[in-house]
């Protein structure tokens, strides 16, 4: 990807100058405003990918013409420039739909990764609409394309990548993550869309039972058994299986879907014929499957053969920016679905709803949607209707209580990642390659970041 276009909004002549200067330098395309009057009629008039914009300026402040040019272009990213780094200035900032914050002076090596990440990010949230137009075009639904977060983007576009081979994909995460949405994403990406995908959940079927249910069984084949049964693996030939819950399953059927998963046949219970099915399999687990390899109840060789290319759903915890986008889709889902008029959530509802950790979930917020969308009274949801509003749930659930930080925002962050980086380079024996591995940072930046906190 070329370089950004980029407006810097700055009121003072000489910061907009080395700015400018700088980011010509590293290649993009930069326009200037010195207030936010003159940033709206650039905006209107241009196209941006990128705004730098002052917190501080008089007349228009930052966070005011932040809003306002998310309304002219809703997928303009920002960052804010602030000398007044707190964790105020970074709630506001982000609240009003800054990317990030970056403070004075600025650290310009800091502003170039900041910069890359943020072009990385654009690429991806490109090709992944070319997915949700590929899936639009085909009529079909892409629910799993609702997110915010880098974390998801960077699922999504894996995801559409993996689709269009025959890899085997393990899909991990914790309940309620949205697993078998991202599997029914792989299948209708792939070149088997037009054939069924089969679903089983592993764990909802008695042992006894789990071979009949994925090999069928022939007549007589047991008491019970009045007529042959095809089985799930026959359903889906020349579609998708998908196993969720994997980690459920015996080591008897395992090597019976090890089997099957390298000769692409297998035999019906009580027959005695090999019947072939071209079948990809996608599973699914919220377990720790080497855990369980260890334990001796999970065998090692079936676990390399679904694993080929494994894809982890981050728990709604850890991507809380997802969560107003979640919720906003599903207020309007069941408000639709019951024939309720809500518009919309109080701030302090929404904020309850941001903070709490969902043990369950993208499906635990689902949940507590509907309930509120059922039970409210008028056109907002507020915290009444909300089952935690007594704040009883979750490490982030009821605002009171929360005391606010004495340090800033900036110095608090730096700390954390400073200890962060310690102990990955004592776990990583000073190995800088694994380090930055552990802390899911490329090297170049556990660099800059060694520098910065002045490793030796």
């Amino acid at each position: 990807m070329s370089g950004l276009d980029v407006l810097i909004v700055e009121d003072e002549a000489f910061q907009r100058e080395i700015l400018s200067d700088f980011l010509v330098q590293e290649g993009h395309h930069v326009m200037a405003a010195e207030n936010g009057r003159r940033a709206l009629e650039l905006v209107a008039k241009h196209f941006f990918d990128l705004v730098l914009l002052d917190f501080r300026m008089p007349g228009m402040d930052g966070l005011e013409l932040l809003q306002e040019l998310k309304r002219l272009n809703p997928e303009l990213d920002a960052v804010i420039i602030t000398a007044f780094g707190t964790i105020e200035t970074a709630v506001a900032a982000m609240k009003a739909g800054a990317r990030d914050f970056i403070t004075k002076p600025i650290d310009f090596d800091q502003l170039t990764l900041l910069i890359e990440r943020i072009t990385e990010h654009r690429r991806l949230i490109r090709e992944n609409r070319l997915l949700k137009e590929h899936l639009q075009a085909k009529g079909v639904s892409s629910d799993a394309l609702r997110y915010q977060s880098r974390q998801m983007a960077e699922l999504i576009n894996l995801a559409g990548r993996v689709a269009a081979s025959e890899a085997t994909v393990l899909i991990q995460g914790e309940t309620g993550t949205g697993k078998e949405l991202l599997a029914r994403l792989i299948h209708n990406l792939s070149p088997r869309a037009d054939r069924p995908m089969v679903p089983i959940n592993c764990a909802a079927i008695p042992e006894t039972l789990i071979e009949s249910e994925l090999f069928g069984h022939e007549k007589g084949a047991f008491t019970g058994a009045s007529q042959r049964r095809i089985g799930l693996c026959g359903q889906a030939d020349g579609g998708t299986l998908f196993l969720d819950e994997i980690g459920e399953l015996s080591p008897a059927v395992q090597v019976k879907l090890l089997r099957f998963l390298q000769e692409r046949q297998f035999q019906r219970v009580g027959g005695d014929r090999m019947v072939k099915a071209d079948v990809r399999i996608i599973c699914a687990t919220h377990r720790d499957l080497e855990a369980k390899i260890r334990e001796g109840s999970f065998r090692e060789d079936f676990y390399y053969r679904i694993n080929v290319v494994s894809l982890k759903v981050p728990p709604l915890r850890e991507r809380r920016e997802d969560i107003p986008v979640l919720m906003d889709y599903f207020l309007q889902r069941f408000a639709r679905a019951n024939g309720k008029t809500v518009e919309g959530i109080t701030r302090e509802a929404r904020d309850l709803l941001i903070r709490y950790d969902y043990p369950g979930n993208v499906r635990e917020l689902e949940n507590i949607m509907e309930r509120a969308v059922v039970i409210s009274r008028g056109p907002l949801i507020t915290v009444a209707e909300l089952p935690f509003a007594g704040g009883s749930k979750g490490s982030h659930d009821g605002a009171e209580g929360m005391s606010k930080p004495k340090a800033s925002l900036q110095q608090a962050v730096a700390e954390l990642e400073r200890q962060m980086i310690q102990e990955a380079l004592m776990a990583s024996e000073s190995n800088q390659s694994r380090a930055a591995e552990r802390l899911g940072l490329s090297e170049r930046m556990l660099r800059y970041k060694l520098k910065k906190y002045g490793f030796k």
